[in-house]
This record gives structure tokens, sequence and C-alpha cells, in this order.
């Protein structure tokens, strides 16, 4: 190839913004091969991928030989879901024979086993292609450290693309890989898809294994995931990912989630909420976004009113298990004193906090749950910004010390974490842009274990209110 494009000349951009579940189709059918769609990622990533400063390593030559390998089996007949089809990995969890950085240079050598959540992308046919940068060891709202820079979003280039798995969403938002793997301790599945205009579900807590992290990690705040352009390609993922892992729990799936991301969902009871926790500022773009969502549901024939649930209390009840999950992750890391001086802050700040604190907020959780759902036992789903405001810039929070930045950081991000303490589901989904061309987002929130009930709700309102024929700017 030469300097940037495969040779299917003008069908090449609407191949790499098609999504997963018609990359999928289009290999099954031998319109494409997975050779080809692999090439034409890396030509963009190639061209475009430094702007952005969004992969930490791309595996060229060894996805191109994944890629051929793909393209024998469905020469031989054989078929898997997402045969041929790239994803990138978010640099947090283990692909084999490369090093797993979590956003540091304090890391090991490289990894010898596939995680869990990797094998299974592999048997289900992808082509590994790139991994993600993301903060160190995840802890941000948006991706920037001094082992890999500055990743910055394609909408805007002075703007962050979220955090922590701001990588995977920047490298989907351009159209550098179709699918963007994502974990979500305390909104990074969700936070990324807002500031990139894409949709991003963190599913029930147990729905995906995190082998070989701890399945309670974060002390149980942690989820996995991924960023799509699509609401059927996000489900797709999920399904090559999803079921009991080695370790037991996990609540068992009744039926696909592609099912229900084809399904139309019926009449349903719908709370809209404003009202920020704690003491952030709703911005009036953001306002208008919601409104405007509050005004598609209801024409979709959805019973839509406005309440207040009691979302303000939950600094002490999701603090202690934040801070004393990143003091461990510091902790287990093979040279933490390469740290960035910001994370050992966030260390020393988990340290400080007693045992005893971090045992009381895991014990009330059932009581928290309970409080926070109450919204939701006559409304199916409740719906709230999943941002406070627009993208804040890409180097937000570069240089503050930790306190600063973790008390910063709840005004612009003060409405998910709530969720990864019940471990319920919650989606992001497009809701409009600003003046200025930057996507606004909703957050959609079902009732534990209803993860399909928001996929079905979604695809609905994606299907009325189609976002995946804009892309950014630099794309």
């Amino acid at each position: 190839m030469g300097d940037g494009e495969t040779p299917r000349g003008g069908d090449d951009r609407e191949l790499a913004f098609a999504g997963i579940a018609r990359q999928a189709e289009l290999i099954r059918a031998g319109e494409v091969s997975a050779r080809e769609l692999t090439e034409l990622y890396l030509a963009r990533i190639d061209r475009l991928g430094g702007e952005l400063n969004c992969f930490t390593t791309v595996l060229g030559e060894r996805a191109l030989a994944e890629a051929d390998q793909a393209d024998a089996r469905r020469a031989a007949g054989e078929d898997r879901p997402l045969l041929g089809v790239p994803v990138a990995i978010k640099d947090n969890v283990d692909v084999a024979g490369t090093v797993t950085t979590l956003g540091t240079a304090a890391h090991g050598p490289a990894a010898t086993h596939d995680a869990e959540l990797v094998r299974r992308l592999r048997a289900a046919g992808c082509v590994i292609i790139a991994k993600t940068t993301l903060p160190e060891l995840a802890i941000m709202g948006t991706t920037e450290g001094p082992a890999f820079g500055v990743t910055r979003n394609p909408w805007d280039l002075d703007r962050t693309p979220g955090g922590s798995s701001g990588g995977s969403g920047a490298a989907v938002a351009a159209g550098l890989v179709g699918v963007g793997h994502a974990t979500d301790g305390a909104g990074s599945i969700r936070i990324p898809a807002a500031c990139c205009g894409l949709f991003g579900l963190k599913p029930q807590r147990g729905r995906i294994p995190l082998a070989p992290d701890p399945e309670d990690h974060w002390n149980n705040l942690s989820v996995a995931g991924a960023v799509t352009r699509g609401v059927l390609d996000n489900a797709l993922f999920l399904d090559a990912v999803a079921g009991p892992g080695p370790a037991p729990g996990g609540p068992p799936l009744e039926r696909p989630f592609a099912d229900a991301a084809r399904e139309t969902p019926g009449r349903l009871r719908i709370a809209i909420s404003l009202r920020p926790p704690l003491l952030a500022r709703v911005a009036p773009e953001v306002r208008r976004g919601i409104d405007e969502t509050a005004d598609l549901l209801r024409s979709l024939g959805h019973d839509v009113a406005y309440a207040e649930p009691p979302l303000t209390e939950w600094l002490s009840e999701v603090l202690p298990r934040y801070l004393k999950g990143i003091e461990a992750d510091a902790a287990r890391v093979a040279r933490p004193d390469r740290l960035a001086r910001r994370t050992r802050g966030f260390a020393r700040l988990g340290a400080a906090i007693p045992q005893a604190a971090l045992d009381r907020a895991l014990r009330i959780e059932g009581k928290i749950a309970e409080r926070y759902n109450s919204i939701l036992a006559d409304r199916d789903v409740l719906v709230t910004p999943t941002m406070a405001t627009p993208p804040p810039r890409a180097d937000q929070w570069e240089g503050l010390s930790a306190l600063r930045t973790m008390v910063e950081m709840p005004m612009v991000y003060p409405y998910c974490v709530i969720w990864n303490a019940t471990g319920q589901p919650a989606a992001a989904i497009p809701a409009g842009f600003t003046a200025d061309g930057l996507p606004l987002s909703a957050q959609l929130v079902a009732a534990p274990g209803r993860d399909h009930l928001l996929l079905s709700l979604a695809a609905q309102m994606e299907a009325e209110r189609p976002w995946a024929d804009r892309t950014p700017p630099l794309s």
C-alpha cells in the first residue's frame, strides 16, 4: 500500500465506518476479505492515529496474519459470529506477546497468555489489531499521562475523548477500528462514548469475566464492555464475550444481546432527571440535549415524566471503593516507582482510608442500591445526562495533584459512578451536538439485570434519530 488507503477506492470510508455487524456480514458473504478490512484500518491508523494518539501498540503484521487465517477459515466453510472483524483492546487487558502497560511506564514484561475476554474474542473470529491508550491505572476521566502523552478527540483535537477508555473512543469515532474494548469502574465506557458521539453499554456486573484481574476489581465497581457506533455492534461484541467466567458467579444470559438490539420495546415508563449529584452544574446545551431526548421518547410513544431520584449522597458509599481499588492496583504494578506523581497521590489517598470505611461501603451496597432504584419502582428506565458539560479540554487535569483532580472530575462526570456502585446496567447514547459540533449524550439506566431492555430502547432511538451517518472532522 502507498500513502493512505487500500485499493478499494471510494468504498473505503463507508467500509471503515460500517460497524462490526455490517462488516461481519460482508466478510461472511465474501464481498470483502478480512485482510482487505484489516489493511484498510492499518492504513487509516497510519494516517490518523498519530494525531489522535489513541494507540499504545499497533499489531500490524500480526493482525494481517490473523486476518489471513480468518479468510482461510471462511474459505473452508467455517463460520464464526465475528470472523475476520478487527477489534482494538484497551491496554489494561492482556494480549499474549504484548506488554500490558495500564497506561504507565511501571509495567512488567509482555503477557504470556490472553486475558479471558481476548480469548473469547479470538474464539468469535476477531482480529486483534491494536491496543488503545488509557490514563494511568484507568483513574481519569481524560486520557493523558507522562508515559503516552495526551489522547485527543477527533471531533475537536483540543478536547478529550474521555477516559479511561479514551483511546478506544477516539479510535472508533475516527473510523480506525469498528469496535473498541472498554472497561468501566466509574464511567469509563459511558464517558468516552459521550465525548465521542458513540454508544456504550456498561453491562450488569458479572456479565463479562475480568480474569486475570480479580472479579471484584476496584471493590466490585469494574465491568467490561465496548464502545461502538451502533447499538447492534455493541450487542454482538457483548454476545462474543459474555457468560460465566473462570470465577464462579455472573448472571446467566436469558437470550442473546443481539436479539434485544433487533427488537422494539413496548411502551415504557421513563423518568427524566436533570438534577446533578453533588454540586455540579449542568451546562445549558446538555439540558437541551436531554430535553430533546425526552421529546424523542415521547414521539416514540413512551410515557415520559421528569423526576428527581435520590442520587446526592454517594461519596461515602463509593469513594472508599474507588480509592482503595487504585491503591491495590498501584501496589500490583511491576515498577511502582515509575508511576506518575498524581497516580502515587491517588494511591496515598486510598491508603489513608481505613479498612473499616471500605468494609462499610461494601456492606451497605444493597441498601444504597435500593435507595437509588426507588425511582425505578414505577418506571422502566431513568434518563440523565451522561456528563454535566460538553467534553472538557484534552489536558484538563494534566499536572494537577490527585486531590485537586479528584475534587474537579465529579463536577464534569457526576452521573456515572453511582451505577457502578449498584452494579446495574447503564448506557450512554448520543443526544445531539453543541453549537460547536461537540457530541452530547444521555445516560439510560435500567433496573438490575435489564441490559436487554436498554439495548432495545437504544436501538429504537437510533432508528428514529440516527447518529452514525455523521462523522468527525478528523476522519
